[in-house]
């Protein structure tokens, strides 16, 4: 009989909702939200913001967080692999709260608040979620695997001090499913063998 447990030690469980914009669908993304709220991890729960654009002038990079060693553990065991850049444990991490509203149904926002600064994203136009399944080893140069529910959105805005940030969402094929540049990502677990 088959053990119905996994083998594979668990890194965190919780959500990585992100969002990539473009100048134009298709091309290469100018701006990368990547959004977590972590349930369980080493470096207990919590939430952060890593954000890159070329239109926050001088400081394109943007780190924000409830919880510091989250963040930090985060750049060391995930971003590190998913994009390198938000991995740098030498990027200020800005304290924030974080919240949450919508009707996942029709749209989705989590709020990054922050002193004398915010940022809002939202996600709409929402496709068919699907459920990613990508084993431990499975992708070149990720010790990693990842069990996530995905809601794609055809449109999603970043907002940041009150200014959308310019740049559209472009669509994505995933397996059988269509998908795009800015998913909602719930129940998410990583996950790395022993």
């Amino acid at each position: 009989m088959t053990s119905p447990v996994d083998s594979n030690q668990i890194c965190l469980t919780g959500e990585n909702s992100f969002i990539r914009l473009s100048p134009a669908a298709g091309e290469a993304s100018t701006t990368r939200a990547s959004h977590w709220r972590v349930l369980w991890s080493p470096a207990g729960p919590g939430h952060a913001l890593f954000l890159k654009s070329d239109q926050l002038g001088d400081n394109p990079i943007r780190v924000y967080s409830d919880n510091i060693a989250l963040t930090r553990y985060l750049q060391q065991e995930i971003e590190t692999h998913l994009f390198p850049e938000f991995a740098d444990a030498a990027l200020p991490v800005i304290a924030a709260e974080f919240s949450k509203t919508g009707n996942v149904a029709y749209f989705w926002n989590e709020k990054v608040a922050a002193e004398g600064e915010s940022v809002v994203l939202t996600w709409y136009d929402l496709l068919t979620p699907f459920l990613l399944n990508v084993a431990a080893g499975s992708v070149a140069g990720r010790p990693h695997g990842v069990y996530s529910c995905f809601i794609p959105a055809r449109s999603a805005q970043l907002t940041v001090g009150g200014q959308p940030l310019s740049g559209v969402v472009s669509p994505e094929t995933r397996g059988q499913f269509q998908s795009s540049s800015a998913c909602i990502a719930w129940s998410e677990t990583w996950f790395k063998p022993y």
